[in-house]
């Protein structure tokens, strides 16, 4: 990485970051065709949609029937992060035009946007939106072809559950958690680690009263407030 902000820079740049796409990408195309979507509709919520973990779970919610309003919101929630992490980038592109802002706000993904962070002790804390959508386009583009290529391989595997597949949703967000609690250094790790414990009894309990996908709505909202509990009484 360098203090280039040109396109083919941003190309360069996000092609280490696009081989994790793929895995991910192939894998929610075998699930998604496992879950009877076609290779265009499964392609389809790849470029309209593009949220890897929500993906998953919008697939999963649709195989189950829930209701569209349960879908919405889980989606909602599980990617209301990346508001602000368009807030965070958005003030390093004030000098663009609100299309170039937009479009920069739309393809926006974690990867991305670490990526970007990373970029900006290259080059001054300067950005320009050349380099930004490349970065974007290419894992993008790379994130739909990995989606496509997962449904096709998905048709010719006759039964994907005995792949283990159906407990990739799982076995996703389990990374993911992991991830973000080695990761974030802002917490200590007994509060981070005492967060989940506490939604996942949560989740436990209100699954006996409730549908699973009010109980997981509700367990998060109630994670979220203990953790904002927790961390004022921290203080």
């Amino acid at each position: 990485m360098d203090e280039q902000l040109t396109w083919r820079s941003g190309f360069r740049d996000v092609l280490p970051t696009v081989f994790g796409y793929i895995g991910i990408g192939m894998a929610f195309g075998i699930i998604a065709n496992t879950s009877h979507f076609t290779v265009l509709a499964a392609l389809l919520m790849s470029l309209i949609v593009y949220a890897g973990s929500a993906q998953f779970v919008i697939v999963s919610m649709l195989a189950a029937h829930s209701p569209i309003g349960a879908i919405v919101v889980s989606t909602a929630l599980i990617n209301a992060r990346m508001g602000l992490m368009s807030m965070t980038v958005a003030p390093l592109l004030q000098g663009e035009n609100m299309v170039q802002n937009v479009l920069a706000g739309t393809l926006l993904t974690d990867e991305t946007f670490a990526l970007t962070m990373n970029k900006l002790n290259h080059t001054g804390h300067q950005l320009h939106s050349s380099w930004l959508h490349a970065a974007n386009i290419g894992a993008y583009s790379v994130w739909a072809a990995a989606t496509v290529l997962g449904a096709m391989v998905g048709q010719m595997i006759p039964d994907p559950d005995v792949l283990g597949l159906d407990f990739a949703v799982v076995a996703m967000f389990i990374g993911l958690l992991y991830l973000q609690i080695i990761t974030d250094k802002s917490h200590p790790r007994r509060r981070q680690v005492g967060i989940a414990v506490f939604v996942t009894i949560c989740m436990v309990l209100m699954m006996r009263f409730m549908p699973g996908n009010l109980a997981i709505l509700a367990a998060t909202v109630l994670g979220c407030l203990f953790g904002m509990g927790v961390r004022r009484f921290d203080h």
